[in-house]
């Protein structure tokens, strides 16, 4: 142990406690390549609601996997 865990130790009681509700919602963090047209969307729609645009990327994701939407492709 350092000073840092004796001083926790002797300053906080963790022996209560609980393991955090939400850390299975908790996000990872990756790495993806969108197309200019896809951010700019996004971030257009950031300024209108005051959003930030990976927050908006994030819930709309969200709201098809909630929603199980299925893909349309069409190559025209």
């Amino acid at each position: 142990m350092n000073d840092r865990d004796d001083f926790l130790e002797k300053e906080f009681d963790f022996s209560k406690a609980i393991k955090n509700p939400y850390a299975k919602a908790l996000k990872k963090q990756i790495t993806i390549n969108l197309d200019e047209k896809v951010i700019l969307f996004f971030k257009n729609k950031a300024e209108n609601t005051g959003i930030p645009y990976q927050t908006l990327i994030n819930l709309y994701l969200k709201d098809c996997v909630k929603n199980n939407r299925q893909l349309e492709l069409s190559w025209k």
